[in-house]
């Protein structure tokens, strides 16, 4: 009986590494997610400083 009550807690053991796992990945996502967006925004704003905009223009009806 020593053997079930040791492979349960083997179980918990390797459910609660995944599960803490899945949430270091899950906060890693999050960072680089807010990375993308602050670094997303500089740009725009350093282009926009410069007088680029970073618009996309559409065409003319007229050239289409």
């Amino acid at each position: 009986m020593a053997k079930k009550a040791r492979t349960t807690f083997q179980k918990i053991e390797k459910e609660r590494a995944r599960q803490q796992k899945q949430h270091d990945k899950a906060q890693r996502r999050l960072v680089v997610k807010t990375q993308r967006t602050s670094s997303r925004t500089r740009l725009e704003d350093e282009l926009e400083s410069d007088g680029i905009h970073p618009i996309s223009h559409a065409v003319p009806d007229t050239l289409a």
